[in-house]
């Protein structure tokens, strides 16, 4: 079998357009005719068929190509009769092969007249199609509409296309709404004011091929070419399954997403099929604009602080620090951005508080070393952080709200234990989880945090290994200081800072002696826990610290 170009074949007067779909990859079975790849220009978008029937070798373009006629989009093992490339050309300009969008209807030069008053805007002659569904509506009653201004957009089983405005002027009334059928000379819309109408001009689009003709802009009927550019072939496959390449929207809607910077794949299309339509662009720039959601490109940029405008906040200070004297540029890690967005989202977003207060855990550093040393052949070391692992579980039993999160006004309730403790590692920090911790003795999750913590450090940690926390222990160990505020690890709504532990005087009722104290610091979320209860949650846990026994109650 041979290997056969598939070309982009002639698409009109249009050069170098984008490619924004690829509708399918290296191994796919294609057929004659079947479309390949979505391109687009800056008023149409259409589909590329293929000119044989065969398997995808090698794709020869990708998301964001520009291509044109001639260019070649990819490699097939053709499977039957092929036509030969001096045939091409011929083939393309064939019937069963022609316009995806033609203007077959002639402009009367004298069809512009001045008018006043309400005038009547028609659904022109849209060639062979009979009642094609509403699926947009750019305008409302009162804008001033211009003349050939897109007012609605239709779609049939396979194409997509806006309809023009005939006049221009003020909308007084619009005679379609979403989900209407229509058909040529419907009325589509009533204007008023002074107006220059023309005649309605035709927009036909068919299915068999991609290629969009235009007349001449020097033909008296150049209203025509200008409407059937904004036609819109829709993708043969159904709009709604998932693709190679972007969602499923208009030439004006994703010009409008542009114009606004709005990255179209991360938008939620409410329209047919699941198309995006302008409302959709405009209430998600809405959420982002108002904090309640964050585009990809945001979050990543977050942590080198963004400069607020998403907050109403005044810009981030821009210096130029080499002024003051040498300096050193290093782009951060891909853990400390990822990490360093959460931890913003959650200090603006949580109402957080947090608690200081010390335990007494003199006893149990003597029962922690004393266990080591029994152990000691074992190869487990048990540190102070695991008992403070079982000792948060029990006192998250005891103060359920704290082992919850917030789910819109509702509050849900874990019934399980996970315990995440913060790891320091080269790449950044890392917060690994003790699953079921409330079922794991002190030395079997000892020696889970060592392994944990090993894959940490290695970069080894599988996303379900730091995932489905339900309270968060940030320590410092031994590496000192006396309090710190840690951010909360959203949806959870609480976590347990820990520092150095010290040998402080405490009064026993005679005398001073010396304790080994450990500082505690809860942060927690006001939304859903108040000062009594953190109160309470801290006392109750240094009782525990002091008297391990209380575990076992």
């Amino acid at each position: 079998m041979a290997l056969v170009e598939v070309k982009v074949p002639d698409i009109g007067d249009f050069d170098e357009v984008a490619v924004i779909e690829l509708l399918v990859k290296v191994g796919d079975t294609v057929k004659a005719e079947q479309s390949l790849i979505t391109v687009e220009s800056d008023k149409a978008s259409m589909e590329i068929p293929s000119s044989t029937a065969g398997v995808v070798k090698e794709l020869r373009v990708k998301l964001g190509d520009k291509v044109k006629q001639g260019s070649v989009v990819l490699m097939v093992e053709a499977s039957g009769d092929v036509a030969s490339p001096s045939s091409a050309p011929a083939a393309a300009a064939a019937p069963a092969a022609t316009l995806a969008v033609t203007a077959p209807v002639t402009v009367s030069a004298a069809a512009s007249t001045a008018v006043s008053g309400p005038v009547q805007v028609h659904v022109p002659d849209i060639g062979d199609f009979k009642d094609v569904a509403v699926i947009e509506i750019f305008v409302k009653p009162g804008d001033v509409i211009k003349m050939e201004q897109s007012l609605i957009t239709v779609e049939s089983d396979k194409a997509a296309m806006e309809i023009p405005s005939s006049a221009a002027g003020v909308l007084k009334e619009l005679k379609v709404k979403i989900g209407d059928k229509i058909n040529i000379g419907d009325l589509l819309a009533i204007l008023e004011g002074s107006v220059a109408a023309v005649a309605p001009v035709a927009t036909t689009v068919a299915s068999a091929a991609p290629v969009i003709s235009s007349l001449p802009a020097t033909s008296p009927a150049s209203a025509v070419a200008q409407v059937a550019q904004r036609a819109t072939a829709a993708p043969a496959h159904n709009p709604g399954s998932p693709t190679l390449g972007l969602p499923h929207a208009s030439p004006s809607v994703r010009k409008f997403a542009r114009e606004l910077g709005v990255p179209l794949e991360e938008v939620k299309g409410n329209g047919p099929k699941g198309r995006i339509t302008q409302d959709d662009v405009q209430a998600f720039t809405k959420a982002v604009m108002a904090g309640a959601t964050q585009t990809k490109a945001q979050a990543a940029k977050a942590p080198a602080g963004g400069d607020g405008a998403a907050l109403g906040l005044i810009p981030w200070p821009k210096v130029d620090f080499a002024k003051f004297g040498p300096i050193e540029r290093k782009e951060m890690g891909r853990i400390k951005k990822i990490s360093g967005a959460n931890l913003l989202r959650n200090a603006i977003m949580i109402p957080a508080v947090t608690n200081h207060d010390d335990a007494d855990i003199t006893e149990l550093e003597a029962f922690r070393v004393s266990t080591n040393k029994e152990n000691e052949k074992s190869g487990v070391k048990v540190t102070m952080l695991a008992f403070l692992i079982k000792a948060c579980v029990a006192a998250l039993k005891k103060y359920p709200e704290f082992n919850s999160s917030l789910d819109g006004d509702a509050l849900v309730y874990k019934n399980y234990w996970h315990i995440g403790f913060a790891a320091d590692t080269p790449n950044g920090l890392m917060v690994p989880v003790i699953k079921d911790a409330d079922k794991k003795g002190i030395l079997q999750i000892s020696q889970e945090m060592g392994e944990l913590a090993k894959k940490a450090r290695d970069g080894k940690l599988s996303p379900a290994e730091m995932t489905g926390a339900t309270f968060t222990i940030s320590s410092l160990g031994g590496i000192g200081g006396k309090y710190f505020t840690p951010i909360i690890n959203a949806p959870e709504v609480a976590i347990l800072g820990v520092c150095k532990s010290t040998h402080e005087p405490v009064w026993d009722g005679k005398q001073f002696v010396p304790r080994l104290m450990l500082p505690l610091s809860l942060t927690w979320d006001h939304r859903v826990i108040d000062g009594a209860a953190a109160a309470r949650f801290n006392a109750y846990l240094g009782q525990i610290l002091g008297d391990f026994r209380r575990v076992l109650l």
